[in-house]
């Protein structure tokens, strides 16, 4: 079944406001781009992106490097919660890692909205390998700040 025939025009209209404004939020996110991460999917207060990790990745430990899971996790909030066309930035983040990620791992991080009520959000962001296995949970609380993406 297609989903885009069970939307309505005003959820079509809203995904398409998601993916313009994510085509905007790229354009600039060189952060993102240079860690290579690619952006795969956009809707409403969700976003899912994916990264593999690269052996200048990995730490002492022969492990993804946290920082490089937590930005992974970050950037896939910050598609999620700019998903509206409002700029919204981190207010506070959290990471838990739950396993760890080794070379040549591909993970994917999948963001879903949990409450978005005036200027702030709540957004939680699992990463999980190849194999499906949970690599951290990250929760983000966003604020709108002034301007627009488009």
């Amino acid at each position: 079944m297609d989903s885009t025939t069970d939307m309505t025009e005003s959820d079509q209209q809203a995904n398409t406001l998601a993916q313009e404004c994510a085509r905007a939020l790229w354009e600039t996110d060189t952060t993102s781009q240079s860690l290579g991460m690619q952006l795969q999917n956009v809707t409403p207060g969700g976003c899912t992106m994916t990264m593999s990790v690269t052996d200048m990745m990995c730490n002492g430990h022969g492990t993804c490097h946290g920082g490089y899971l937590f930005a992974l996790a970050d950037s896939t909030f910050a598609f999620a919660c700019n998903s509206y066309n409002q700029r919204a930035v981190a207010q506070h983040c959290s990471v838990t890692f739950v396993h760890p990620a080794f070379i040549d791992d591909a993970l994917t991080a999948r963001a879903h909205e949990i409450s978005r009520a005036g200027r702030s959000g709540i957004y939680d962001i699992a990463i999980t390998n190849q194999n499906n296995i949970m690599i951290a949970q990250f929760r983000g609380h966003s604020r709108t700040i002034k301007g627009q993406l488009v």
